[in-house]
């Protein structure tokens, strides 16, 4: 015999995405995503080899590399997933990949001896277009730009429509339906 249907009162911890809903992994997200996903392949493949076989080389780079994988793949989960708590998670991660790039790349600039190999962010991260450095701001803004249309939709969605206009209102206490005071609208 087939199961019923799971509704999101019998599953509550199930939130059926509403594709009218503005969501962080939908248009524009998408590419992100995308993009996202391809960084963090990328820079796993070259953190992984460059810790295994050079890491005595540039221990500190490489390890940055490795951790700017993985914040990659916290940025790829969170802005596919789209929902509240994943926008939360992804939106440190962009904070942290822009600020870990423009540490990381100022670093580089100002004392390149400690950057003997070249990392992800590294030279605000030229060595891969420097799309570590426009990515996060395009994410950022991109996340902004969900949460306010999320806002925005779900207080229309919220707001009762009253298809009677004023006249439909309650009466106040003198008996009007408009809501003014007949007494103090003779002033």
């Amino acid at each position: 015999m087939p199961e019923p249907p799971a509704t999101p009162a019998s599953n509550p911890g199930h939130h059926p995405v509403d594709p009218e809903r503005p969501h962080t992994g939908h248009g524009f997200g998408r590419l992100l995503v995308a993009v996202y996903g391809l960084l963090a392949l990328a820079a796993t493949g070259r953190s992984i080899l460059q810790i295994t076989e050079y890491f005595d080389r540039a221990p500190v780079p490489f390890l940055l590399s490795a951790l700017a994988a993985l914040i990659y793949l916290v940025a790829t989960i969170g802005l596919a997933r789209g929902n509240r708590t994943s926008v939360r998670v992804a939106t440190i991660a962009l904070t942290v990949e822009l600020l870990g790039v423009l540490v990381v790349g100022t670093w580089s600039r100002v004392q390149p001896e400690a950057f003997p190999e070249k990392t992800v962010w590294s030279h605000f991260g030229s060595g891969y277009g420097y799309v570590p450095l426009l990515l996060p701001v395009l994410g950022l803004w991109w996340i902004r730009r969900t949460v306010r249309a999320t806002a925005a939709s779900a207080a229309v969605a919220t707001t009762p429509a009253d298809p009677a206009g004023p006249a439909a209102q309650a009466p106040n206490e003198h008996g009007d339906p408009t809501g003014t005071d007949p007494a103090r609208s003779a002033d």
